[in-house]
């Protein structure tokens, strides 16, 4: 899907263009709960994952209303005690943060999720520390699970709570 809408917020499906949207995002205030910012060279590579993702999809958000860019946020396939799942993941420019647009984007990305079919479940583990992602996952219907220990990135162990939604319901 190229794009997908709320009344708040729109989905864009990551493009070329969108490298942009990593470096910016690639602060200390930006990445504090994901193990801090990365080289030039792990965002190109994850630009190439993102724009070549599947199956799942990244986005760019935008606001509905002024057509700004707020963010990213998307869903991916993982293996979670011993089933495939989605997981989701989010990010919100600092200057648009507190307005609404990660839950609006994170219901939204629900809807993608449950259209795109192939698993019950789409789960997001962001740090207990992480006040503001945790209250979007309530703020956009999850339902919390518990805690994990989760690595990300990739050798960084953190306490996470799982929340889920049940793509079978709605």
């Amino acid at each position: 899907m190229d794009s997908a809408e709320t009344s708040q917020v729109r989905l864009h499906a990551w493009a070329d263009g969108d490298f942009w949207l990593l470096q910016r995002a690639n602060s200390p205030e930006m990445t504090e709960h994901l193990g801090g910012p990365e080289s030039e060279e792990k965002l190109i590579d994850r630009h190439r994952r993102y724009v070549g993702l599947g199956p799942g999809c990244m986005y760019r958000v935008t606001s509905a209303d002024t057509g700004d860019t707020v963010g990213s946020i998307g869903f991916w396939e993982r293996e979670w005690r011993g089933e495939k799942v989605w997981e989701t993941g989010w990010g919100v420019l600092p200057e648009f943060q507190g307005h609404g647009f990660a839950a609006a984007a994170a219901r939204a990305v629900v809807e993608e999720a449950r259209a795109a079919g192939e698993h019950q479940y789409l789960h997001a583990f962001p740090s207990v520390d992480h006040l503001a992602s945790n209250a979007v996952c309530r703020r956009a219907g999850f339902e919390l699970l518990g805690t994990a220990e989760f690595e990300y990135p990739k050798g960084h162990w953190i306490t996470s709570n799982d929340w889920r939604v049940d793509l079978g319901e709605g």
